[in-house]
């Protein structure tokens, strides 16, 4: 369910574009942020580079690193930062995704 919920939310955002791009008509805000340096552990190469680029659109602090067979996705945002959406439902996909990777998050209507 998680890789399901992960993908749909990457299609999202790559199709709405960058954080700085979205229009004023957008509603929809979901703020976060993640202080301290977070690993993720990933076995699938292309889940992988989508999670780094979405992450890298939302303006996260990312590296990858590949070894052991795995790789791991370092993340870190420490200063509060918004994202608009354009419907409610892609804000809380928004919110769910950034959740499930230990983000703090407000949603805003």
């Amino acid at each position: 369910m998680f890789r399901f919920v992960m993908m749909a939310l990457v299609v999202t955002l790559v199709s709405m574009g960058t954080a700085s791009s979205q229009t004023a008509a957008a509603s929809e805000v979901v703020s976060y942020r993640c202080e301290k340096w977070t690993v993720r552990h990933e076995h699938d190469a292309k889940q992988a580079d989508q999670i780094v680029e979405t992450l890298k659109k939302l303006k996260v602090e990312v590296e990858k690193h590949d070894h052991n067979g795995h790789i791991d996705i370092k993340y870190r945002c420490p200063k509060w930062l918004s994202h608009k959406t354009t419907t409610h439902e892609n804000a809380h996909k928004l919110q769910n995704w950034l959740n499930a990777l230990k983000f703090e998050t407000k949603h805003e209507h």
